[in-house]
Formats: structure tokens, C-alpha cells, sequence
């Protein structure tokens, strides 16, 4: 099962849900007219009850043409949004930086960072490098504690496209400044499209391809099964210890990063995923030189 949302801020942002090749607005399917957070709709519970109620109803329902190209984001409001960094050694290497030993460097950030698929990313003033990541997206779909391993895929509702944006010349001079180099708005996008995780075995989830492509050039790209920390292992990093509510999102590292300067548009392709697009400006159109980094990073 896939979702999009649809609508703007203004009006509200809609669920759409593909079933058998059409997408239905969620508003439309009876018992579902209020539902507004795509997390409520992911645990094997809700997303059974769903199926079933599109396919008694489909048939009645007026099938919608979401635009994917200018989606909102498909994080839920207040959701947590975990990072993941140096989880690929490309990644490590390009930041001259050893990769952590016993768990991924990790940062929270804040869900004001977000954009929708299409929105301008703007360089902010406080930095004068500042890099674009493609990701894979893990969003929880069951609230979880301490998670097995083994047991990863049972409280892992869908797989998404990240988009992640850093200052990197800040977190380079001072990688403890990683969360406030990550934070500045327009530094995050995560969408358009939520894939539900029954669609994929272990073996298509380790071979999806991800990259990050700048004015069409592909200037990274590599697959989970590159990754230091495999998809289990950041399950049970990130829930050990803390609650995980359903819709948290967990950011899984990137194969490599683009500078981006204004006037480029960058994308993070995740296949059979989705794409994201983004132009990039100058916050007040200021231009400013790149400088060299002034000392090694431990950040991602």
C-alpha cells in the first residue's frame, strides 16, 4: 500500500491511498473522513481494516490524481525524526572520518526543518557549505520500546525518500553542533510517497538503490546492503532504551553527499520508492564564497 498527502497548508494537507493502481482520497472512503495522520493507518490492525474497506468501497469511489512532484511531507505533525550519519563508508571517507564502532552517529531534529517535495531548499547565512544526502526513511508504525533485532520489521510501518541538508562547514569546525547544523528551515524533506513495508522482502529492501543527484548528475549512490549498520541494527539502536511512537522517522545514512550552491536543484531518488525534488536558493539572496572545512568531522 502506498499514501500521499495532497492539499496545501493553507487548506490542509489530505491523505491519498493507492489501491490496484489508483490512488482514492482517504476523506472519501467510508470511516476514514477524519483521519489525518498517515501513521495511524500503518500497524497490520489498521492497514488490513484499510484494505478491506477500499476494496468493498472502490468501486463507488472517484479516483484522484495526487501530484507527487509538489506533495507535502509525509511526516505526521510532532513526529520525531531520527538521523543516523556516517552509516556508509563513501560518506565517511568524504569527511575524512573513521565510522563509529558501536552504533551510527545519531542526531534528533526539528520537525520545523521540514519541507514538501518541490519546496525551495534556502542556503541559510550561517554557512557557507552546506551539503545534500539522500536517504532511506524508516517510519515506525507500531509505538515500541527496546526492539529486537530480529523483531525490526514487526514495528516498521513503511519505508520512504529523505532529503537531508547539513551545514557542514559548522559541524567540520565542531561535530557536537551536528543537530543545530541540521536544523535550519527548509534543511529537511521526507516523501512524497510512504510505501508500506509488506511490499518488500529483506532481499528488495538491501538492493534498493538510493542517490543523490545533483542538476542531473548522480553524485552518489549505493544500497542498504552498503550500510554499516544494517536496518535491524538501527531498529534496535534507536528504540533501545526510549519509546518510539508510531510515525517517528528514522533517517538511515546516506551513500554520499552533494554541495549545493544556488541555482542547483537537487534530487534524492530511492527506487521503487520515489524521488524528491528540490531547487535550492540563497536565504535573501546573499552569495557567499565556499570556504575549506577547518577541521574533520564526526558527523553525517
Amino acid at each position: 500500500m502506498r499514501f500521499t498527502r495532497t492539499g496545501t497548508s493553507a487548506t490542509g494537507h489530505g491523505i491519498a491511498v493507492q489501491h490496484r493502481d489508483q490512488w482514492f482520497s482517504l476523506s472519501d472512503v467510508p470511516g476514514y473522513a477524519g483521519t489525518t495522520r498517515i501513521s495511524d493507518l500503518l500497524g497490520e490492525r489498521q492497514s488490513r481494516e484499510l484494505t478491506d474497506a477500499l476494496e468493498r468501497h472502490a468501486a463507488a469511489l472517484t479516483p484522484v490524481r495526487p501530484d507527487p512532484g509538489l506533495a507535502p511531507t509525509v511526516v505526521d505533525p510532532g513526529a520525531d525524526i531520527w538521523g543516523a550519519g556516517l552509516n556508509y563508508r563513501r560518506h565517511s571517507q568524504d569527511l575524512q572520518s573513521e565510522q563509529p564502532r558501536s552504533g551510527p552517529g545519531s542526531y534528533l531534529r526539528p520537525g520545523g526543518c521540514l519541507i514538501g517535495n518541490g519546496g525551495h531548499i534556502e542556503l541559510p547565512e550561517q554557512s557557507r557549505r552546506v551539503t545534500a544526502e539522500a536517504e532511506l526513511g524508516l517510519v515506525i508504525g507500531t509505538t515500541c520500546k527496546n526492539v529486537e533485532r530480529a523483531d525490526w520489521r514487526s514495528v516498521v510501518g513503511g519505508v520512504t525518500a529523505v532529503l537531508d541538508m547539513t551545514a557542514e562547514d559548522v559541524i567540520r569546525e565542531n561535530p557536537r553542533h551536528i543537530p543545530w547544523a541540521k536544523g535550519f528551515d527548509t534543511f529537511c524533506s521526507v516523501g512524497p510517497v510512504l510505501v508500506t513495508l509488506d511490499e518488500f522482502g529483506d532481499d528488495d529492501l538491501t538492493a534498493l538503490r538510493i542517490a543523490t543527484v545533483r542538476n542531473g548528475e548522480t553524485v552518489a549512490a549505493a544500497t542498504p546492503a552498503d550500510m554499516k549498520f544494517g536496518l535491524d541494527r538501527l531498529v534496535e539502536y534507536f528504540s533501545a532504551g526510549r519509546t518510539l511512537e508510531a510515525g517517528t522517522v528514522i533517517c538511515t545514512g546516506t551513500p554520499g553527499a552533494a554541495v549545493i550552491h544556488a541555482g542547483d536543484t537537487v534530487r534524492a531518488v530511492v527506487q521503487d520508492v520515489g524521488t524528491l525534488t528540490h531547487p535550492v536558493r540563497r536565504q535573501g539572496g546573499v552569495r557567499h564564497e565556499e570556504r575549506p572545512p577547518a577541521f574533520r568531522s564526526e558527523g553525517g
